[in-house]
């Protein structure tokens, strides 16, 4: 598996310490980036980051300009950066705000270190987390009315098929004769344009005739 490249924007040295902590000693993963303000985040990235991080925990109650602020700032500077909201704040609108803004996950900060880590390794592979009090929340405002299969290209529907046939990543590549990070990065949209978080989901929706 792929090294995951993580940055940390929170200003409670307490919990970015433990965050770092623990996540520092776990196989693959590195925290490339942290700082305690947007503004800090900022001035990291003008000097040039050392790695770019894939995947970005964000705090909302910054000091300076706020993580919500700060959303949309970071897509800027790094738009290939995920972004995942660890905060205390869990209101609807908050949690609303942030995810119209970019953020692709919302966390709070009661969660154990445990399902951050969880978390983060969904959202590498494609997904969204959050718990499944928001999740249901987010569900309603944001479901689509339709799905359709119309939505994925060619090769995102050549994929599917590969999955639905039981092949490998690397059956895949193989058959298409791309690499196995492209049939990563199809994966990768095809589960944001759908909505979902596995192959299972993917494979149920083909199966249903759904897409």
């Amino acid at each position: 598996m792929k090294t995951i490249l993580l940055g940390i924007v929170e200003d409670e040295p307490i919990v970015r310490e433990s965050i770092i902590t623990f996540l520092g000693n776990e196989p693959n993963f590195e925290v490339v980036v942290e700082a305690d303000s947007i503004e800090e985040f900022t001035e990291q990235s003008e000097a040039g980051f050392p790695k770019t991080p894939d995947i970005l925990l964000l705090d909302i109650g910054l000091p300076g300009m706020s993580g919500l602020e700060g959303i949309r700032h970071i897509k800027k500077i790094s738009p290939d950066t995920d972004i995942i909201m660890l905060t205390t704040y869990e209101e609807s609108e908050t949690i609303f705000k942030a995810l119209c803004a970019g953020a692709c996950s919302y966390l709070s900060k009661r969660a154990s270190l445990t399902q951050i880590h969880e978390a983060i390794s969904v959202v590498f592979k494609g997904g969204s987390y959050m718990s499944p009090a928001i999740a249901r929340k987010v569900v309603h405002y944001f479901a689509p009315s339709e799905v359709s299969r119309e939505m994925l290209t060619p090769r995102q529907q050549q994929i599917v098929s590969g999955l639905v046939e039981g092949l490998s990543y690397k059956m895949i590549a193989d058959k298409y004769l791309i690499s196995i990070e492209t049939v990563r990065d199809h994966i990768k949209k095809i589960y944001r344009k759908l909505s979902i978080n596995s192959k299972a989901e993917l494979i149920r929706l083909s199966v249903d005739g759904e897409i």
